[in-house]
């Protein structure tokens, strides 16, 4: 823990990697778009972090994905239950942990796909990482850290979105 910096987090990544911060959970799309990122307290598990992050995607868009990619630490019975109930017609868990395709998806052919998308979004966070400094913040205090998340996000889609716009113009 830090003196200076007191709302910093211990986060344990596997079983020997323990790094200092503070743990986020985001929310992209097929557009490569961050939709929601959230500055998570602790260090919650993952899979306790999936239905809040739906039920703020229909806040903010109306209603529910229609399909969901995520990583293997959000994957349970309970979750894909849970996502199918709240209106998920799709889910594919990175690690399947028990669970069949069948019951996750209609088909292999859109697991396979939603497998690929979800590893985008792995190159998104690795370029959030990179280009927008997501892999170490010099702001001090919580809300500061908040604020620099958000910019690079912004950032990031501002980005995003001219490089759109110039390939279509």
């Amino acid at each position: 823990m830090s003196l200076f910096e007191p709302h910093i987090d211990i986060i344990v990544k596997g079983s020997r990697d323990v790094q200092y911060g503070h743990k986020l959970t985001l929310t992209s799309g097929a557009s490569g778009l961050v939709l929601d990122v959230v500055v998570e307290s602790g260090n919650p598990a993952d899979s306790t972090c999936l239905m809040p992050m739906l039920e703020r995607h229909k806040a903010h868009y109306g209603k529910p994905p229609s399909q969901l990619a995520a990583d293997g630490g959000y994957a349970s019975r309970a979750n894909l239950a849970a996502a199918k109930a709240f209106g998920v017609k799709a889910v594919a868990f990175h690690k399947r942990v028990g669970l069949s395709v069948s019951e996750m998806t209609a088909d292999r052919w859109l697991y396979r796909k939603l497998r690929h998308f979800r590893a985008g979004i792995e190159a998104v966070i690795s370029y959030l990482k990179r280009c927008f400094g997501l892999s170490r913040c010099n702001w001090k205090g919580l809300e500061h850290f908040k604020a620099y998340v958000q910019s690079a996000v912004f950032t990031h889609n501002l980005v995003v979105l001219t490089q759109r716009l110039a390939a279509s113009g």
